[in-house]
């Protein structure tokens, strides 16, 4: 009798182990198919510069500041630019200069808010916005010192951002909220 007992152990021992192989392998088949990292290829993710704006951005001259901060204007805004202190509502969408997207205030639904000149984003940003108007858009090269000096890690879907690496921000400054623009 015990041996009769030691065999089904083993044939039920086999069939828990077959079952788990094979959803350990179902697991893996269905998981590779995102494979490829926020379940959207990059070139459907949503994007403040399309491929028309990219060819005309070519022809646009690079600013640079005393910071080593470069940029370009996309679109001038037409409105007034935001005063230190005050809040921001902008949208962005930033990249590795690779050109995969680590984040984005776009795919998120709704503009990020956040009081300018007061450390509340990272140094390249709060700069670039200080000299853009409401409606304006721009691309920000900003220089590692600049940006995240202790890098960020990588996330699912988004790529890591190396410390003391450059990344680019393209952004949009939607309203200053509280600020009144004189309409023209």
């Amino acid at each position: 009798m015990r041996i009769r007992e030691y065999d089904d152990q083993i044939t039920l021992v086999k069939r828990r182990d077959m079952i788990g192989l094979a959803f350990g392998i179902s697991c893996l088949v269905i998981s590779s198919s995102d494979a490829n990292g926020g379940g959207l290829p990059p070139e459907e993710k949503p994007r403040l510069c399309d491929s028309a704006c990219e060819k005309e951005l070519e022809n646009v001259p690079m600013v640079t500041t005393e910071s080593g901060l470069q940029y370009k204007d996309i679109k001038l805004g037409q409105g007034p630019s935001p005063p230190t202190g005050f809040q921001v509502a902008a949208n962005y969408v930033a990249t590795v200069p690779n050109g995969q997207i680590f984040d984005s205030s776009l795919e998120k639904g709704l503009p990020y808010i956040f009081r300018v000149g007061s450390g509340q984003v990272i140094k390249g940003l709060d700069e670039g916005i200080l000299s853009m108007k409401v409606g304006g858009k721009r691309r920000l090269y900003i220089p590692g010192p600049l940006a995240f000096p202790k890098g960020l890690n990588s996330t699912p879907g988004r790529p890591r951002v190396a410390a003391n690496s450059p990344v680019i921000f393209d952004v949009s400054l939607e309203y200053i909220p509280g600020l009144e623009v004189d309409e023209e």
